[in-house]
């Protein structure tokens, strides 16, 4: 059978079960059981911070009205984090390289801020479609432009997520085959190659988190927009 690089978006089967499966198994590991204390070891302490410290930074751009929303925002900054750093594990699946999964999950939320926004402040809402101090002459045109602006956001935000995440699963792929084909013929140069492959895995690494983060920091600066 001949494989093809994106052969890695498919989830792989062992026996006929996905591997995603096997894989998804190791975060309810680290969550803490229950206790009759809040705090019951260090790994409990750090993701209490870890979440503390993401739902602080989620709901810094927010007013008060915004933070009924941090709940929702922490579980997605979780859920987009545990998911990317997931599919950086051999043998694994990262369902947000699809775009499907991304605009699921891009589309209703953003829907829910528009709706938020047009139910409270319908007039300021709408307001955004026409800049303050513009020419009667271009008020259609403008209006026109910022409508197709407002719905390509949920687009954006999938397609942002979906490219980051897909390029450097690509470019790993590439480097990680490179590395192994000149082994055999230019040790040295290999070895160089191989160098590279780790510093770009520490690059998707960081990308993972720094997408993750900025998927739900634009939500939440979408939803300050609305309310």
């Amino acid at each position: 059978m001949i494989l093809t690089f994106f052969d890695q978006f498919s989830s792989p089967y062992l026996l006929g079960i996905p591997l995603i499966f096997l894989s998804m198994l190791l975060p309810p590991l680290l969550l803490p059981t229950p206790n009759n204390r809040w705090v019951t070891n260090r790994l409990s302490t750090l993701q209490l911070w870890l979440t503390n410290m993401i739902t602080k930074q989620l709901m810094t751009p927010l007013n008060k009205p915004g933070h009924k929303w941090a709940i929702i925002l922490t579980s997605l900054m979780m859920l987009l984090l545990t998911i990317n750093l997931l599919g950086l594990l051999p043998y694994t699946f990262t369902p947000t390289t699809q775009l499907s999964m991304n605009m699921a999950l891009a589309f209703p939320l953003w829907l829910a801020t528009l709706l938020t926004g047009l139910r409270n402040q319908p007039t300021t809402s709408l307001g955004h479609l026409l800049p303050e101090g513009t020419p009667t002459p271009l008020i259609p045109a403008l209006i026109l432009i910022e409508t197709i602006s407002l719905f390509i956001r949920p687009l954006a935000l999938g397609v942002r997520l979906t490219a980051n995440l897909t390029a450097g699963h690509l470019l790993i792929q590439l480097i990680s085959t490179a590395a192994i084909t000149l082994l055999p013929i230019m040790p040295a140069v290999s070895a160089l190659t191989v160098t590279i492959l780790f510093l770009l895995t520490m690059l998707e690494l960081a990308v993972a988190m720094i997408q993750a983060y900025v998927f739900v920091l634009l939500l939440s600066l979408y939803l300050q927009e609305n309310i």
